[in-house]
C-alpha cells in the first residue's frame, strides 16, 4: 500500500514537471486586475483611449488580462509628473502618459515641447513615426518601462480671461497655468507672461478664483472641461506645440505575460492609439471645423493668428528653442527638424 502511494505521488510530480513553463506561468503570474493610469477620464480623448485599450485587451485575451483605468493621475495623488517613476517602480502596471509630464525623467521628451517645431499634424506625425519615434521609444525603454504605441492629447492652444492675444506683448503680465516641465516656464517667461506650474486638478479652481488668468491646452479639453465657465473668454490658435501620448507597461508585468499575450497587448495599444488620435483631431480640419464652432458657441472670442503674427511668437521664443535643443541633444533635434521638413514637402 505504501509503495503504491509513493509511486502515485511520484507520478503526479513528474506530470507537473512536464507541463510547459508558459502554462504554469499563465496559471500563477497573471494578476486579477492591472492598474492603468491616465491624467484625463473618458470624457476626453486621452481617457477614452485608455478605455478602448482596456476593452480590446479584455476581449482579445478572453478575460485573461483585465485592466482597470484610474484617471486623474489618482494613483500618484494627482501629480502627473510622478507617473513614469511609478510605472517603473511597479506601483502602476500600465499608463498612457504625456511626453510633457514624463520629460523631467526623460529629457529627450522635451523635443515635443520645443516651441513651434511641429506646428501642424503633418509635423507631429513626422515625430511619432520613423527614426525619431524609434529613438524616443528606445530612450523611454532605457528609462525602465516598455513603450508600445502613440496617442495624442493635441495641439495646445491659449486661453485667458483678460484680453485677446495676437502679439507677444499681449501676454505681458498675465498669469498662466503651465504643466510641471521647466521648458514651459522658459517659454512663457520669454513672452513676458508669469507662468505658474500646477497639476490639472488644481488648474480649474485656480482659473475660477482668478489666481491665474489663463492656460494652454487642446481645444477638446477647453470644451469638455467647460473652461468658458471659469472665465476663459479669449482663445488664441497658435499651435505652438503638440502633446503626444505614449502607451507603456511596467517591465516586470510585461515579462510575466506569455509572448502571445505581449503581442496581443501591443497590438491593442496600437489600435487604441489610432482610435484615440482620430478622436483628438475630430473637428479640427478644414472639412470638419466643428470644434472651432463649438468654442465660439460657448461665447469665447476665437483668434486665428496670421502667418506674420505667428512668426513674432516664433522669434520671441527662439532663444528658448536653442537653449533646450542643447539639453535634448542637438543630433536628435536636427533629425527631428529634417523629418518635419520632409513630411511637409
Amino acid at each position: 500500500m505504501m509503495r503504491r502511494r509513493i509511486l502515485k505521488t511520484l507520478a503526479i510530480a513528474l506530470t507537473a514537471m512536464a507541463l510547459p513553463a508558459a502554462v504554469i506561468a499563465a496559471e500563477t503570474a497573471y494578476k486579477p486586475e492591472y492598474k492603468l493610469s491616465t491624467v484625463l477620464g473618458p470624457a476626453f480623448p486621452w481617457g477614452k483611449g485608455g478605455e478602448i485599450w482596456a476593452e480590446l485587451v479584455r476581449e482579445r485575451s478572453k478575460g485573461r488580462i483585465n485592466i482597470k483605468m484610474y484617471p486623474g493621475a489618482s494613483l500618484v495623488g494627482g501629480d502627473q509628473t510622478r507617473e513614469l517613476a511609478a510605472v517603473r517602480q511597479g506601483a502602476i502596471d500600465l499608463a498612457i502618459g504625456s511626453t510633457i509630464n514624463w520629460s523631467p525623467q526623460v529629457k529627450e521628451l522635451n523635443l515635443y515641447a520645443l516651441p513651434f517645431l511641429t506646428q501642424d499634424h503633418a509635423g507631429l506625425d513626422a515625430l511619432t513615426s520613423g527614426e525619431v519615434a524609434k529613438d524616443i521609444f528606445a530612450l523611454v525603454e532605457k528609462a525602465g518601462v516598455v513603450p508600445l504605441a502613440w496617442g495624442e492629447n493635441g495641439f495646445r492652444e491659449l486661453s485667458n480671461s483678460k484680453r485677446e492675444i495676437r502679439r507677444p506683448d499681449d501676454m505681458k503680465g498675465l498669469k498662466f497655468r503651465v504643466v510641471g516641465s521647466p521648458i514651459f516656464n522658459d517659454t512663457f517667461s520669454a513672452l513676458g507672461a508669469n507662468p505658474t506650474q500646477m497639476s490639472w486638478a488644481d488648474a480649474q479652481p485656480a482659473l475660477a478664483s482668478g489666481a491665474v488668468d489663463g492656460q494652454e491646452n487642446p481645444l477638446h479639453i477647453y470644451t469638455a472641461a467647460k473652461l468658458n465657465t471659469v472665465g476663459q473668454k479669449y482663445v488664441t490658435l497658435w499651435g505652438y506645440l503638440a502633446d503626444p501620448l505614449i502607451f507603456v507597461v511596467n517591465k516586470q508585468v510585461w515579462e510575466s505575460w506569455s509572448p502571445e499575450d505581449r503581442a496581443l497587448v501591443r497590438q491593442a495599444a496600437i489600435d487604441a492609439g489610432r482610435q484615440e488620435i482620430a478622436l483628438a483631431r475630430k473637428g479640427l480640419t478644414a472639412s470638419d471645423d466643428a470644434m472651432y464652432k463649438e468654442v465660439t458657441a460657448l461665447g469665447a472670442t476665437l483668434t486665428r493668428l496670421t502667418p506674420a503674427e505667428k512668426e513674432a511668437f516664433v522669434r520671441a521664443t527662439r532663444p528658448v528653442y536653442d537653449k533646450w535643443a542643447q539639453t535634448i541633444g542637438p543630433d536628435l533635434v536636427r533629425k527631428a527638424e529634417a523629418a518635419v521638413a520632409a513630411r511637409r514637402k
